[in-house]
Protein backbone atom coordinates (compact mmCIF):
# COMPACT_ATOMS: atom_id res chain seq x y z
CA UNK A 1 0.00 0.00 0.00
CA UNK A 2 2.76 2.32 0.98
CA UNK A 3 4.62 1.67 -2.14
CA UNK A 4 1.44 2.37 -4.49
CA UNK A 5 1.49 5.62 -2.66
CA UNK A 6 4.73 6.36 -3.40
CA UNK A 7 4.68 5.74 -6.73
CA UNK A 8 1.43 7.91 -7.13
CA UNK A 9 3.19 10.76 -5.38
CA UNK A 10 5.73 10.33 -8.13
CA UNK A 11 3.70 9.70 -11.07
CA UNK A 12 0.98 12.76 -10.54
CA UNK A 13 4.16 15.68 -10.47
CA UNK A 14 5.70 13.96 -13.68
CA UNK A 15 2.61 14.04 -15.60
CA UNK A 16 1.63 17.38 -15.05
CA UNK A 17 4.88 18.47 -15.92
CA UNK A 18 4.61 17.00 -19.10
CA UNK A 19 0.94 18.49 -20.09
CA UNK A 20 2.56 21.83 -18.95
CA UNK A 21 5.60 21.20 -20.80
CA UNK A 22 3.05 20.49 -24.12
CA UNK A 23 1.10 23.43 -23.38
CA UNK A 24 4.16 25.25 -23.63
CA UNK A 25 4.34 24.42 -27.14
CA UNK A 26 0.80 24.39 -28.23
CA UNK A 27 -0.08 27.56 -27.02
CA UNK A 28 1.04 30.88 -28.39
CA UNK A 29 1.05 33.88 -26.86
CA UNK A 30 -1.73 35.15 -29.37
CA UNK A 31 -3.90 32.49 -28.60
CA UNK A 32 -7.20 32.76 -26.50
CA UNK A 33 -5.68 30.65 -23.96
CA UNK A 34 -2.86 32.12 -23.20
CA UNK A 35 -3.93 33.41 -20.19
CA UNK A 36 -3.67 29.62 -19.02
CA UNK A 37 -0.42 29.84 -19.03
CA UNK A 38 -0.19 33.13 -16.89
CA UNK A 39 -2.14 31.80 -14.56
CA UNK A 40 0.12 28.61 -14.49
CA UNK A 41 3.27 30.77 -14.19
CA UNK A 42 2.20 33.20 -11.57
CA UNK A 43 0.27 30.51 -10.11
CA UNK A 44 3.20 28.37 -9.23
CA UNK A 45 5.25 31.88 -7.32
CA UNK A 46 2.10 32.01 -5.19
CA UNK A 47 1.87 28.67 -4.56
CA UNK A 48 5.24 28.28 -3.62
CA UNK A 49 5.21 31.38 -1.44
CA UNK A 50 1.94 29.89 -0.10
CA UNK A 51 3.45 26.54 1.01
CA UNK A 52 6.36 27.94 2.44
CA UNK A 53 4.53 30.67 4.78
CA UNK A 54 2.28 27.81 5.34
CA UNK A 55 5.33 25.59 7.21
CA UNK A 56 5.54 28.27 9.50
CA UNK A 57 2.31 29.64 10.22
CA UNK A 58 0.36 26.42 10.06
CA UNK A 59 2.95 23.42 10.81
CA UNK A 60 5.36 25.47 13.41
CA UNK A 61 3.01 28.00 14.92
CA UNK A 62 4.69 31.01 14.43
CA UNK A 63 2.78 33.61 12.49
CA UNK A 64 4.87 35.95 10.38
CA UNK A 65 4.23 38.53 7.59
CA UNK A 66 7.32 39.34 6.75
CA UNK A 67 7.10 37.25 3.56
CA UNK A 68 7.25 39.89 0.88
CA UNK A 69 10.37 41.00 2.63
CA UNK A 70 12.15 37.62 1.83
CA UNK A 71 11.01 37.58 -1.60
CA UNK A 72 12.37 41.30 -2.39
CA UNK A 73 16.07 39.64 -1.20
CA UNK A 74 14.82 36.59 -3.47
CA UNK A 75 14.45 38.46 -6.40
CA UNK A 76 16.81 41.08 -6.70
CA UNK A 77 19.56 38.69 -5.73
CA UNK A 78 18.53 36.31 -8.65
CA UNK A 79 18.06 39.54 -11.19
CA UNK A 80 21.63 40.85 -9.67
CA UNK A 81 23.64 37.62 -10.68
CA UNK A 82 21.83 37.06 -13.90
CA UNK A 83 22.11 40.44 -15.67
CA UNK A 84 24.03 39.73 -19.02
CA UNK A 85 27.74 42.52 -18.79
CA UNK A 86 26.67 44.35 -21.81
CA UNK A 87 23.17 45.59 -20.45
CA UNK A 88 24.17 46.14 -16.78
CA UNK A 89 25.70 49.27 -18.11
CA UNK A 90 22.47 50.43 -19.23
CA UNK A 91 20.54 49.07 -16.21
CA UNK A 92 22.46 50.92 -13.55
CA UNK A 93 22.43 54.29 -15.80
CA UNK A 94 22.30 56.14 -12.76
CA UNK A 95 25.27 54.13 -10.70
CA UNK A 96 28.12 52.08 -11.30
CA UNK A 97 27.28 48.79 -10.93
CA UNK A 98 29.46 47.43 -8.01
CA UNK A 99 28.59 43.77 -8.96
CA UNK A 100 29.20 42.45 -12.65
CA UNK A 101 29.11 38.81 -12.39
CA UNK A 102 26.61 37.05 -15.01
CA UNK A 103 25.95 33.12 -13.67
CA UNK A 104 24.47 32.18 -16.77
CA UNK A 105 27.15 34.05 -18.72
CA UNK A 106 29.98 33.11 -17.18
CA UNK A 107 28.76 28.82 -16.75
CA UNK A 108 27.85 28.90 -20.20
CA UNK A 109 30.77 30.55 -21.37
CA UNK A 110 32.57 27.36 -20.15
CA UNK A 111 30.07 24.85 -20.59
CA UNK A 112 27.58 25.77 -23.48
CA UNK A 113 24.11 25.22 -22.79
CA UNK A 114 24.57 22.89 -19.31
CA UNK A 115 26.36 25.71 -17.54
CA UNK A 116 23.65 28.68 -18.94
CA UNK A 117 21.11 26.10 -17.14
CA UNK A 118 23.95 25.40 -14.20
CA UNK A 119 23.88 29.27 -13.77
CA UNK A 120 20.20 30.09 -13.80
CA UNK A 121 19.93 27.27 -10.77
CA UNK A 122 22.72 29.08 -8.97
CA UNK A 123 20.91 32.24 -9.29
CA UNK A 124 18.10 30.86 -7.81
CA UNK A 125 19.29 28.70 -5.22
CA UNK A 126 21.72 31.80 -4.45
CA UNK A 127 18.32 33.78 -3.94
CA UNK A 128 16.93 31.61 -1.17
CA UNK A 129 20.33 30.93 0.79
CA UNK A 130 20.67 34.69 1.36
CA UNK A 131 17.42 35.33 2.10
CA UNK A 132 17.92 32.42 4.58
CA UNK A 133 21.14 34.41 5.87
CA UNK A 134 18.55 37.29 6.81
CA UNK A 135 16.04 35.08 8.34
CA UNK A 136 18.67 33.42 10.68
CA UNK A 137 19.59 37.46 11.45
CA UNK A 138 16.46 38.67 12.21
CA UNK A 139 14.92 35.25 13.67
CA UNK A 140 17.83 36.03 16.70
CA UNK A 141 15.69 38.56 18.06
CA UNK A 142 12.46 38.47 16.93
CA UNK A 143 11.99 34.27 17.19
CA UNK A 144 11.58 35.06 21.20
CA UNK A 145 8.66 36.88 20.32
CA UNK A 146 5.36 35.64 20.32
CA UNK A 147 1.71 35.93 18.16
CA UNK A 148 1.17 39.33 17.26
CA UNK A 149 4.04 40.70 18.25
CA UNK A 150 5.90 38.05 15.86
CA UNK A 151 3.52 39.47 13.16
CA UNK A 152 4.26 42.90 13.68
CA UNK A 153 8.07 42.52 13.88
CA UNK A 154 8.24 40.87 11.15
CA UNK A 155 6.19 42.99 8.98
CA UNK A 156 8.19 45.57 10.28
CA UNK A 157 11.21 43.92 8.52
CA UNK A 158 9.70 43.00 5.18
CA UNK A 159 9.05 47.30 5.28
CA UNK A 160 12.91 47.61 6.55
CA UNK A 161 13.97 46.44 3.83
CA UNK A 162 11.58 47.48 1.05
CA UNK A 163 12.85 50.81 2.17
CA UNK A 164 16.99 50.14 2.70
CA UNK A 165 16.50 48.42 -0.99
CA UNK A 166 15.16 51.53 -2.63
CA UNK A 167 18.25 53.93 -0.84
CA UNK A 168 20.19 56.23 -3.74
CA UNK A 169 23.34 54.96 -1.41
CA UNK A 170 22.65 51.51 -2.17
CA UNK A 171 22.38 51.87 -6.03
CA UNK A 172 25.49 50.60 -6.91
CA UNK A 173 23.82 47.05 -5.74
CA UNK A 174 19.85 47.31 -6.11
CA UNK A 175 19.81 50.41 -8.51
CA UNK A 176 18.33 52.45 -6.02
CA UNK A 177 14.51 52.90 -6.71
CA UNK A 178 14.73 52.29 -10.28
CA UNK A 179 13.90 48.56 -11.55
CA UNK A 180 16.44 45.93 -12.61
CA UNK A 181 15.59 44.01 -16.12
CA UNK A 182 17.27 42.60 -19.09
CA UNK A 183 18.29 39.59 -16.93
CA UNK A 184 17.45 35.78 -17.47
CA UNK A 185 13.46 35.44 -17.32
CA UNK A 186 11.16 33.32 -18.58
CA UNK A 187 10.50 34.64 -22.22
CA UNK A 188 14.14 33.47 -22.98
CA UNK A 189 14.12 30.21 -21.98
CA UNK A 190 13.99 28.81 -25.38
CA UNK A 191 15.48 26.33 -27.70
CA UNK A 192 15.63 26.75 -31.20
CA UNK A 193 16.19 23.51 -33.24
CA UNK A 194 17.73 23.98 -36.17
CA UNK A 195 15.06 23.65 -38.59
CA UNK A 196 14.37 26.74 -36.70
CA UNK A 197 11.54 25.22 -34.75
CA UNK A 198 11.33 27.09 -30.97
CA UNK A 199 10.60 24.93 -27.96
CA UNK A 200 9.79 27.34 -25.06
CA UNK A 201 10.37 26.44 -21.60
CA UNK A 202 8.38 29.70 -20.81
CA UNK A 203 5.72 27.89 -18.24
CA UNK A 204 7.46 24.53 -17.86
CA UNK A 205 10.75 26.39 -15.39
CA UNK A 206 8.82 28.34 -13.10
CA UNK A 207 6.62 25.24 -12.88
CA UNK A 208 9.28 22.80 -12.18
CA UNK A 209 10.76 24.99 -9.39
CA UNK A 210 7.70 24.88 -7.80
CA UNK A 211 7.13 21.27 -7.60
CA UNK A 212 10.68 20.49 -6.91
CA UNK A 213 10.93 23.04 -3.80
CA UNK A 214 7.14 21.85 -2.74
CA UNK A 215 8.25 18.32 -2.65
CA UNK A 216 11.09 18.95 -0.27
CA UNK A 217 8.92 20.73 1.69
CA UNK A 218 6.76 17.66 1.85
CA UNK A 219 9.12 15.66 2.66
CA UNK A 220 10.39 17.75 5.27
CA UNK A 221 7.00 18.03 6.60
CA UNK A 222 6.78 14.17 7.21
CA UNK A 223 10.29 14.09 8.66
CA UNK A 224 11.48 14.01 12.06
CA UNK A 225 11.76 17.52 11.73
CA UNK A 226 8.18 18.26 10.66
CA UNK A 227 7.22 16.12 13.51
CA UNK A 228 9.43 18.62 15.92
CA UNK A 229 7.94 21.53 14.12
CA UNK A 230 3.78 20.11 15.11
CA UNK A 231 4.76 19.84 18.13
CA UNK A 232 5.79 23.18 18.96
CA UNK A 233 3.08 24.18 17.37
CA UNK A 234 0.37 22.15 19.48
CA UNK A 235 2.39 22.91 22.53
CA UNK A 236 5.51 24.25 23.48
CA UNK A 237 5.78 23.36 26.94
CA UNK A 238 5.18 19.77 26.48
CA UNK A 239 8.07 19.74 22.97
CA UNK A 240 10.28 21.54 25.76
CA UNK A 241 9.44 18.81 28.20
CA UNK A 242 10.04 15.22 25.31
CA UNK A 243 13.89 17.40 24.64
CA UNK A 244 12.58 19.79 21.89
CA UNK A 245 14.87 22.59 21.49
CA UNK A 246 12.50 25.13 20.58
CA UNK A 247 14.96 28.10 19.93
CA UNK A 248 16.58 25.58 17.49
CA UNK A 249 13.41 24.44 15.59
CA UNK A 250 11.72 28.05 15.63
CA UNK A 251 14.83 29.13 13.85
CA UNK A 252 14.75 26.21 11.89
CA UNK A 253 11.47 26.34 10.51
CA UNK A 254 11.94 30.29 10.11
CA UNK A 255 15.21 29.85 7.77
CA UNK A 256 13.82 27.20 5.72
CA UNK A 257 10.43 28.81 5.56
CA UNK A 258 12.20 32.17 4.46
CA UNK A 259 14.46 29.90 2.41
CA UNK A 260 11.77 29.19 0.13
CA UNK A 261 10.42 32.29 -0.11
CA UNK A 262 13.40 33.44 -1.69
CA UNK A 263 12.95 30.96 -4.34
CA UNK A 264 9.74 32.41 -4.90
CA UNK A 265 11.03 36.00 -5.23
CA UNK A 266 13.42 34.62 -7.59
CA UNK A 267 10.34 32.70 -9.91
CA UNK A 268 8.05 36.15 -9.72
CA UNK A 269 11.57 38.36 -11.01
CA UNK A 270 11.38 35.80 -13.62
CA UNK A 271 7.83 35.62 -14.25
CA UNK A 272 7.47 39.68 -14.33
CA UNK A 273 10.80 39.74 -16.19
CA UNK A 274 11.37 43.21 -13.83
CA UNK A 275 12.56 43.11 -10.22
CA UNK A 276 11.83 46.15 -8.27
CA UNK A 277 10.93 46.78 -4.76
CA UNK A 278 7.53 48.90 -4.95
CA UNK A 279 6.13 45.83 -5.60
CA UNK A 280 6.84 43.85 -2.75
CA UNK A 281 4.56 45.79 -0.29
CA UNK A 282 2.22 44.40 2.37
CA UNK A 283 -0.07 43.66 0.52
CA UNK A 284 1.48 40.85 -1.43
CA UNK A 285 1.87 38.96 2.16
CA UNK A 286 -1.76 39.71 2.92
CA UNK A 287 -2.72 37.53 -0.27
CA UNK A 288 -0.22 34.92 0.77
CA UNK A 289 -1.93 34.60 4.07
CA UNK A 290 -5.36 34.90 2.23
CA UNK A 291 -4.31 31.55 0.19
CA UNK A 292 -2.82 29.43 2.83
CA UNK A 293 -6.27 30.54 4.88
CA UNK A 294 -8.82 30.01 1.92
CA UNK A 295 -6.92 26.24 1.36
CA UNK A 296 -6.44 25.74 4.91
CA UNK A 297 -3.95 26.17 7.44
CA UNK A 298 -1.73 23.25 7.87
CA UNK A 299 -2.24 21.69 4.99
CA UNK A 300 0.27 21.59 1.85
CA UNK A 301 -2.11 20.79 -0.82
CA UNK A 302 -4.58 23.75 0.49
CA UNK A 303 -1.96 25.89 -0.31
CA UNK A 304 -1.76 24.88 -3.92
CA UNK A 305 -5.14 24.86 -4.12
CA UNK A 306 -5.49 28.23 -2.97
CA UNK A 307 -2.87 30.04 -4.79
CA UNK A 308 -4.50 28.50 -7.94
CA UNK A 309 -7.82 29.49 -7.03
CA UNK A 310 -6.98 32.92 -5.70
CA UNK A 311 -4.85 33.24 -9.03
CA UNK A 312 -7.35 32.34 -12.06
CA UNK A 313 -10.11 34.20 -10.22
CA UNK A 314 -8.04 37.42 -10.19
CA UNK A 315 -6.39 37.31 -13.50
CA UNK A 316 -8.07 35.44 -15.57
CA UNK A 317 -11.84 34.08 -15.06
CA UNK A 318 -13.09 37.83 -13.67
CA UNK A 319 -11.09 39.96 -15.68
CA UNK A 320 -13.79 40.85 -17.49
CA UNK A 321 -15.84 42.69 -14.98
CA UNK A 322 -13.25 45.18 -15.55
CA UNK A 323 -13.70 45.31 -19.19
CA UNK A 324 -17.67 46.54 -19.08
CA UNK A 325 -18.38 42.71 -20.24
CA UNK A 326 -18.74 39.20 -18.23
CA UNK A 327 -19.97 36.01 -19.29
CA UNK A 328 -21.69 37.98 -22.57
CA UNK A 329 -23.34 40.12 -20.95
CA UNK A 330 -22.70 43.78 -21.55
CA UNK A 331 -22.81 46.87 -18.59
CA UNK A 332 -20.33 49.13 -19.00
CA UNK A 333 -22.40 51.06 -15.87
CA UNK A 334 -21.55 48.19 -13.88
CA UNK A 335 -18.88 46.25 -15.12
CA UNK A 336 -16.05 49.03 -14.49
CA UNK A 337 -12.66 49.47 -13.19
CA UNK A 338 -12.52 47.86 -9.73
CA UNK A 339 -15.92 45.80 -9.88
CA UNK A 340 -13.98 42.34 -9.94
CA UNK A 341 -12.23 43.09 -6.45
CA UNK A 342 -15.81 43.44 -5.05
CA UNK A 343 -16.88 40.34 -6.70
CA UNK A 344 -14.41 38.48 -5.68
CA UNK A 345 -14.33 39.87 -2.36
CA UNK A 346 -17.63 38.46 -1.87
CA UNK A 347 -15.92 35.08 -3.27
CA UNK A 348 -14.33 35.15 -0.51
CA UNK A 349 -16.34 35.27 2.45
CA UNK A 350 -18.74 32.58 0.81
CA UNK A 351 -15.73 30.21 0.63
CA UNK A 352 -15.34 31.30 4.51
CA UNK A 353 -18.59 30.76 5.39
CA UNK A 354 -18.83 27.90 4.22
CA UNK A 355 -15.76 26.53 4.68
CA UNK A 356 -14.25 27.80 8.32
CA UNK A 357 -11.44 25.57 7.95
CA UNK A 358 -10.14 26.41 4.58
CA UNK A 359 -11.51 24.27 1.22
CA UNK A 360 -8.64 21.22 2.42
CA UNK A 361 -8.79 22.19 6.53
CA UNK A 362 -5.93 20.06 7.67
CA UNK A 363 -6.06 17.44 5.64
CA UNK A 364 -4.03 16.66 2.51
CA UNK A 365 -5.22 15.78 -1.43
CA UNK A 366 -4.72 12.09 -0.76
CA UNK A 367 -6.52 11.64 2.29
CA UNK A 368 -9.27 13.26 1.19
CA UNK A 369 -9.43 11.31 -2.33
CA UNK A 370 -8.99 8.32 0.11
CA UNK A 371 -11.98 9.40 1.88
CA UNK A 372 -14.17 9.92 -1.09
CA UNK A 373 -13.25 6.14 -2.42
CA UNK A 374 -14.47 4.44 1.59
CA UNK A 375 -17.41 6.68 1.21
CA UNK A 376 -18.44 5.35 -2.24
CA UNK A 377 -17.50 1.71 -1.39
CA UNK A 378 -19.58 1.52 1.95
CA UNK A 379 -22.82 3.24 -0.24
CA UNK A 380 -22.23 -0.10 -2.87
CA UNK A 381 -22.39 -2.10 -0.05
CA UNK A 382 -25.21 -0.94 1.67
CA UNK A 383 -26.80 -0.96 -1.77
CA UNK A 384 -26.24 -4.53 -2.38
Amino acid sequence: MKTKKNLTSLILPVAFLILVFLLDQLIKPTDSMSMLLTVLQKGSVYALAAVSMNLLNGFTGLFSLGHAGFMLIGAYTYAIFTIPSQARDSVYQYFDALIRVSFPEVLSGALGGFGYVLGIALAVILAGAIAAVFAWLIGLPVLKLKSDYLAIATLGFAEIVRAIFQWQKLGPVTNGSNLLKSFERTSTFRITLGNGTVISFATFVPVLIAVICISLIVRLVNSTYGRAFKAVRDDEIAAEAMGINLARTKQLSFCTSCFFAGVAGAMMAMVLSIAQASNFKVAMTYEILLMVVLGGIGSISGSIIGAMLFISASEWWLRGLDSGSFLGINAPGIFRNGFRLVVFSLIIMVVVLFFRKGIMGDRELPEVIQGWRQKRQSRKRRAE
